[in-house]
């Protein structure tokens, strides 16, 4: 039987300065919101020209980098195969280990910060399109070593929860749902679904995993989500309940063009010490990570001579 979980919190993700000049809703990771293991932040970032996140360090974290904008998702999907104009690059990405590339509007990276990585991340502009939008999400990890994976938006599975003519389009970037899987191998086991749906009244039900922590973002539209009839607006992100007995979230627009993702995760046995964009499970750990910063080792041994060349 399908028992639906409903909503525990809201935060509405207030638009603030982040990097050199970008603009970032963040939810996850604010004041109103610092704990929902595995998750550590949530940002919605769009990114104007000669704004960008130019050389920065990472330690003990995943980062997962959504392209929303430059060109629609939906036009994307409908002419997968005439890309010349649509897939043009939107943001690129640059590390100190020599990993370079871009990451196309609908497609997504997952890279592993592991013990240790400087890295660099500038949109792409392209005249009469729209500016850079798009979601990044951190989810805290056990220790090891970095790495990456990435998907273009033709790569990215789509599911049709109502038949492939039917109002609701989900973009399966990790996980699984009505019989489509992903290809990622989410670090964390992470659950993260893109859903569009057409009309108002359009509604589906996606399983969850027992215990799993799990959220929507929404941006556009808005949506109900199990028996109560509150209207949950754009820019807010929305804590699922995990009590006994649920199996996953009932969801239905309220209005037309309603797009949101769903994310869930299990969460994890560490505690969780930040300091910026370092992440550890002790005060002392993250000592260690500044001093290993500072002197150049453990992972940062080219963190004070390597400069990206998208960024400069």
């Amino acid at each position: 039987m399908a028992v639906s979980r409903c909503v525990i919190k809201r935060v509405l993700a207030v638009e603030t300065e982040e990097g050199v000049g970008a603009r970032v809703r963040r939810s996850i990771g604010s004041m109103n919101l610092r704990n929902l293991s595995p998750f550590l932040m949530l940002d919605h970032f769009h990114v104007s020209k000669g704004a960008g996140f130019p050389d920065h360090p990472h330690r003990g974290q995943a980062t997962v980098t959504y392209m929303l904008e430059g060109y629609d998702v939906l036009a994307l999907l409908r002419n997968a195969v005439t890309y010349p104009f649509i897939l043009q690059r939107t943001s690129r990405h640059e590390d100190s280990a020599g990993h370079a590339g871009t990451i196309e509007t609908g497609g997504v990276q997952w890279m592993c910060a592991g013990k240790g990585i400087v890295h660099a991340e500038m949109p792409v502009h392209a005249p009469g399109v729209p500016e850079p939008r798009g979601l990044q999400l951190w989810i805290d990890l056990p220790k090891q070593d970095p790495s990456y994976q990435e998907l273009g938006p033709a790569s990215i599975p789509v599911a049709y929860p109502n038949g492939p003519n039917g109002p609701i389009t989900v973009r399966v970037i990790s996980g699984k749902t009505h019989g489509v899987e992903s290809p990622v191998q989410p670090l964390g086991g992470c659950w993260y679904f893109h859903v569009m749906m057409k009309n108002s009244g359009d509604n589906m039900f996606q399983e969850i995993p027992t215990g799993w922590t799990a959220f929507i973002y929404l941006w556009k539209g808005g949506i109900t989500v199990g028996d109560d009839d509150f209207i949950n607006e754009s820019f807010h992100t929305l804590v699922l309940s995990a009590k006994e007995g649920e199996t996953g979230a009932r969801i239905t627009a309220t209005k037309d063009d309603t797009q949101f993702v769903l994310v869930a995760g299990e969460p994890l046995d560490q505690t969780v010490f930040q300091y910026g964009p370092f992440v550890m499970t002790t005060r002392e750990e993250i000592q260690n990570t500044l001093i290993d910063y500072q002197t150049a080792k453990n992972g940062f041994e080219n963190a004070h001579t390597w400069k990206s060349k998208i960024a400069h």
